[in-house]
């Protein structure tokens, strides 16, 4: 018979598997199937349903979180379908309950967001009604009226609706029929009666069949069989006050407390009448090892511990028996009630591991999904969540004590990289029962931060002539961000030096910020430039910052001093001058001037007598050149004098030059300067075209100066009540828009070659320099044109000249009027000729707002 209704449950799974039904209701989705469903079974195609693309299911990380705790249900990734996981008995995980829904949370995650699903769980009739026992003996003597009910004991059947248990039936005999009694459960109590009287002398024993029937489709059944002796005296029964008593206990009541007292009389005397208590032949052991009864008393005493959250209720048989023979007894049934308190703490479960937040993730964004829990009821089971004060997150309620952890405010990974969210869950019960749970929340990183270099310029100091390839500096970035977004790489922004790219000058190592030099620098060539140095992370997009590496090439003493007077000497030939023989100690005979193109210390030049034809006759002033007699001249003293000069500069090593001048001592030479103005009074063609020249360069220079100055008083009449010192307005020079400019002021007062130079100019271009030399010593009033030169930063000049001429007196005054402008490029000197009457003054002003002025006249 077994074999036949397993074989009928079968027939209705498969049928009931052909008409699975969904439905949505209220936005929320909802299956039913029927229990007992193979694994793999398809339950709905859960992401058309939710409306998500196949991409989507693996892409988002689709999965189900069961509430139940098993995990009954699976996505299949391919599909997007809800299958069976695992066996479902609905009777196991909804018991007598006449609904059985199983709610599902789905998930799915980029972003992180929560549906609640519910799977109806549908009663198949896979249970027949069964007995606890296979037989019951009953002892009842023939004297017994007629009618009297005996309770029987009542099946069980686990299914639910039309496949629970239905009715009864009693096999056919003469002496009993069947009965039934509803229980204040709500259950139906079989009850045999007795219909005709008994006679223990023609049957002492009757044996009949019970059995349970369903309401399924197709009908089980379950029997019991029950076996009746027939006794000859005792006719009275035990008979309880009533046959159902409803009792309710706490759960957290003591062992030894007093349930219930059951009384039980019967009508006999004597052993007859006496009653004994006891449980029912058919108590459950639970029942047993939770009570126990006083069998004198009656008294139901509580022996084990109650759970309301185990057992909620117990139906518990007594039995009363007397102490005749045969022994009577009767029966009757409590029922007791637990009642709930609030023993049980709630629980914060994660249905979903936090999912991490990007930094720059908006307000709303959930991060994690959060369910609460009580297994108290009523009041005790209402659960509250908090969250801790001064966090960026909130919870929002979704459904059902479910809620999702969303944020609520900006997220900084710089500030915070974790956050260890405390979630405080409170029961309603009284008094209050609280748990807490720490749920860490990671914060991912996103490109926010460009690099930042430890300084936003660099000043680098070079030695000029180094060798190619060696390191010049090595700059330094951070980056705030992580990972990827705070990996750095160094590159150098094109520019121009001197026309040329940046690049052919100096590369940089892209990982470690390592500035190298391509070639060896020429201070006397390119003095300083600067170059953009950027750092880029790898982060998407990518985000970066500038920086400015200022190189300075520092001079090395490289040149050696160039002769430049006298100019024959410098051209590889015998300078020769001419004195008197009358000369006295001290006479100047000549001087000898050079020039270094180094600077500093390394252009400071000193000269020195190496070798004379007569040593004691002449000496050379150390800083000036000068080369004067030490003595009279005498008669003994040889009319041709040569002397070996040696020039020197102050660097380290030395470099020097020398210069050989030859000398001839004439008679009735007394006027050296007359005499050059009485040659330029013969009547020479040669002489004559230098006078001109010379005359035409003096006026010219006379002329600008004089325009200079009244330009310079006009300008310092205006600005005068503004200001104390004569400046120059920015109007004056609008017309000018290069903000790159430098100058270069060269000035020589020492003996009879005496000249100001003043140089302006774009600062990485090369202006004219000219210098114009005269020596009334000179046997032809020279004019030389030098080659241009390189200018060089004012300041550094200023401070070289200062150092290198101390003896000279001169000021510098500059207000800084405007850098929008360039300084044009102009130059002007004035020569002057040897004598202690000869006066010179200049005044120079540039657009760039400086004005340079030499002191008043006085004599040089």
């Amino acid at each position: 018979m077994r074999a036949d209704s397993d074989c009928e449950v079968w027939q209705a799974l498969w049928w009931h598997h052909f008409f699975l039904l969904w439905s949505t209701i209220n936005g929320q989705t909802r299956y039913s199937i029927p229990e007992e469903l193979k694994q793999g079974s398809v339950v709905g195609n859960l992401a058309k349903d939710l409306g998500l693309g196949l991409s989507e299911i693996f892409d988002r990380k689709l999965r189900v979180a069961s509430e139940a705790g098993k995990q009954y249900f699976s996505v299949d990734a391919g599909k997007g379908e809800l299958v069976v996981n695992d066996r479902i008995d609905r009777e196991a995980l909804c018991g007598q309950s006449a609904s059985c829904v199983l709610p599902l949370q789905v998930v799915v995650e980029n972003p992180l967001q929560s549906h609640r699903i519910e799977v109806e769980i549908r009663d198949i009739n896979d249970n027949s009604p069964r007995f606890l026992t296979q037989e019951i003996n009953l002892k009842i003597p023939e004297s017994v009226a007629l009618g009297k009910r005996f309770p029987l004991e009542s099946a069980e059947d686990p299914d639910v609706g039309s496949n629970s248990l239905k009715t009864y039936s009693l096999s056919k005999n003469e002496y009993f029929s069947l009965k039934f009694k509803d229980a204040k459960n709500g259950k139906t109590v079989p009850e045999l009666v007795l219909e005709k009287p008994l006679d223990r002398e023609k049957n002492a024993l009757h044996q009949l069949v019970l059995t349970a029937l369903d309401g399924g489709n197709p009908v089980t059944s379950g029997t019991c069989k029950i076996i009746i002796d027939v006794l000859d005296n005792n006719d009275n029964f035990p008979v309880f006050s009533e046959h159902e008593y409803k009792v309710s206990l706490k759960e957290n009541s003591t062992k030894g407390t007093f349930v219930i007292k059951l009384t039980a009389t019967d009508a006999d005397e004597g052993l007859n009448g006496e009653v004994k208590y006891s449980f029912g032949s058919r108590t459950p052991d639970v029942v047993l090892s939770t009570f126990e009864i006083n069998d004198r008393t009656g008294e139901l005493i509580l022996k084990g511990p109650l759970d309301y959250e185990t057992s909620k209720s117990f139906l518990i048989d007594i039995t009363a028996k007397d102490k005749g023979t045969p022994e009577m007894d009767g029966n009757c049934r409590v029922q007791l009630d637990v009642e709930d308190i609030n023993d049980n703490a709630p629980e914060i479960v994660l249905t979903s591991k936090p999912s991490p937040a990007r930094e720059n993730a908006p307000s709303g964004t959930v991060v994690a999904l959060i369910s609460a829990r009580d297994l108290d009821s009523g009041d005790n089971g209402k659960v509250t969540l908090q969250l801790s004060k001064r966090s960026p997150f909130t919870l929002k309620p979704s459904f059902s004590n479910n809620y999702e952890l969303v944020t609520s405010g900006a997220l900084d990974r710089e500030k915070f990289s974790e956050y260890n969210v405390e979630i405080t869950a409170t029961d309603s019960g009284s008094p209050p029962l609280s748990s807490k749970k720490m749920i860490p929340v990671i914060v991912t990183d996103v490109n926010d931060n460009p690099p930042i270099f430890s300084q936003p310029s660099y000043n680098v100091y070079l030695k000029e002539n180094g060798v190619a390839g060696s390191i010049l500096y090595s700059v330094s970035a951070s980056d705030l961000d992580f990972g990827e977004n705070a990996k750095i790489s160094y590159s150098i922004l094109d520019s121009k030096v001197q026309d040329v790219s940046v690049s052919a000058y100096v590369y940089i190592n892209s990982d470690n910020g390592s500035i190298y030099s391509m070639h060896s620098f020429d201070y006397e060539k390119l003095k300083v430039f600067q170059i953009q140095v950027q750092a880029k992370d790898q982060g998407s997009p990518s985000l970066s910052s500038n920086a400015t590496v200022h190189v300075f090439i520092l001079d090395q003493n490289d040149n050696a001093p160039a002769v430049i007077y006298p100019s024959s000497a410098a051209l590889g030939s015998l300078s020769h001058q001419r004195m008197p023989r009358s000369a006295k100690a001290g006479h100047l005979v000549t001087k000898v001037t050079a020039v270094d193109a180094d600077s500093g210390h390394n252009a400071w030049i000193s000269y020195k007598l190496a070798e004379a034809t007569d040593a004691s006759l002449f000496t050379v002033n150390l800083y000036t050149g000068e080369v004067r007699t030490k003595r009279a001249v005498s008669e003994q003293d040889d009319s041709s004098q040569r002397l070996l000069i040696e020039v020197k500069d102050d660097g380290e090593p030395v470099q020097s030059a020398t210069v050989t001048v030859s000398i001839l001592m004439e008679d009735g030479l007394h006027e050296p300067i007359l005499d050059l103005r009485q040659k330029a009074t013969e009547p020479s063609k040669k002489n004559g075209r230098i006078t001109l020249y010379l005359i035409l360069s003096l006026a010219s220079v006379s002329v600008l100066s004089v325009l200079t100055f009244l330009i310079l008083a006009v300008k310092c009449i205006r600005s005068s009540r503004s200001s104390g010192s004569c400046c120059m307005s920015r109007s004056d020079c609008d017309d000018y828009k290069n903000p790159n400019r430098n100058l270069q002021i060269q000035l020589n007062t020492d003996g009879p070659i005496k000249y100001v130079e003043v140089l302006g100019g774009d600062m990485l271009s090369q202006s004219q320099s000219f210098r114009s030399c005269m020596s009334p010593m000179s046997e032809y009033s020279d004019f030389t044109l030098i080659k241009p030169s390189s200018t060089t930063d004012f300041k550094e000049v200023i401070s070289v000249l200062d150092a290198s001429l101390p003896d000279s007196t001169w000021t510098f005054e500059s207000q800084q009027v405007s850098r929008d402008f360039p300084i044009v490029p102009f130059h002007t000197f004035l020569n002057c000729s040897a004598g202690s009457e000869t006066h010179c003054s200049l005044g120079v002003i540039g657009c760039r707002g400086e004005i340079y002025s030499l002191p008043p006249p006085s004599p040089l």
